[in-house]
């Protein structure tokens, strides 16, 4: 009776083993946009961190030491690639990472800029192809992929965790492009400091001007290439400038003053917002750009 009596006592015991909650799969994204599509298709099933954060900029990030412990013990790393990050492969060396990397662009049509470099045109790949929605449900998909091979047993939640936000992605891009429908053809016209609008601007519709390349570390254009879109922005009229959320405001500044044009709010292109500013989400980010540039625009 004494034994029996035991075991029963040690039944609820058991059980309670077999049903804790496992630890949180550790996750690296390079990017804070990453981390918040981590977060969404990951769920509490997933610990992640991104390595640069809001405000920063990947172009010209230099990895810390915490950066390499984070990914030495991390499980699944998520990186964009096309080229953003640069740095990425001697830090993941220096770590001793072994576990699943995701490329969160595998699957996606890139984009090319022909840019000038010594006096010689080259083709340069646009890493930038979270501007396009359709582009992020990719990258959701590839995530939620990359997840269920490092934790097999969560892989249905991550699956439809993946859905569910695919569609909202999908409900978004309506409204964007409904929005955006307001702004006649001929004021789709804005001048950024960098190209990190190139996918946004083929999916909705407007064109991006922008003096320094695909990558902010090109460093600024010559005073002739100032003074060449300054002269555009004069005869076209253009009263859209805007300063990106990663980027110095110098030129931008430069240029208003220069052309009498408007300096508008920020936009964010290639990391989030901090959580108390307008755009500490993926979705924010783009609801946020959206209407900033709509309003932009109509000053054309």
């Amino acid at each position: 009776m004494r034994l029996a009596s035991l075991l029963l006592a040690l039944i609820p015991f058991g059980l309670a083993i077999g049903t804790a909650a496992a630890d949180p799969l550790p996750v690296v994204a390079t990017t804070s946009v990453l981390e918040d599509l981590v977060k969404n298709v990951g769920g509490d099933k997933v610990a992640v961190r991104s390595l640069v954060g809001p405000d920063g900029d990947a172009h010209t990030y230099e990895p810390t030491p915490s950066d390499a412990k984070a990914i030495s013990s991390a499980r699944l790393v998520v990186i964009n690639g096309l080229g953003l990050e640069g740095w990425l492969t001697r830090l993941m060396g220096s770590a001793g990472f072994t576990g699943t990397r995701v490329v969160a662009t595998e699957g996606i049509t890139p984009l090319t800029m022909t840019e000038e470099e010594g006096g010689k045109a080259r083709k340069v790949t646009d890493p930038h192809a979270w501007q396009s929605l359709a582009n992020g449900r990719i990258y959701v998909a590839n995530i939620a992929k990359g997840l269920a091979a490092a934790d097999p047993a969560n892989a249905a939640v991550y699956q439809q965790n993946a859905e569910a936000y695919a569609q909202r992605l999908t409900t978004l891009e309506a409204k964007v492009k409904a929005e955006l429908a307001d702004v006649p053809a001929a004021k789709r016209r804005v001048i950024t400091t960098h190209d990190a609008f190139q996918y946004y601007g083929k999916a909705y519709g407007v064109q991006f001007i922008a003096p320094i390349g695909l990558s902010t570390e090109e460093g600024e254009p010559s005073a002739g290439d100032v003074a060449k879109l300054e002269r555009q922005i004069k005869r076209e009229k253009l009263k859209a400038l805007f300063l990106e959320n990663i980027s110095n405001s110098r030129l931008i500044d430069q240029l208003a003053h220069d052309t009498g044009a408007v300096v508008g709010p920020p936009l964010f292109s290639d990391a989030l917002s901090k959580p108390s500013e307008p755009a500490p989400t993926y979705i924010q980010m783009f609801e946020y750009n959206t209407a900033t540039l709509k309003a932009g625009m109509l000053l054309n």
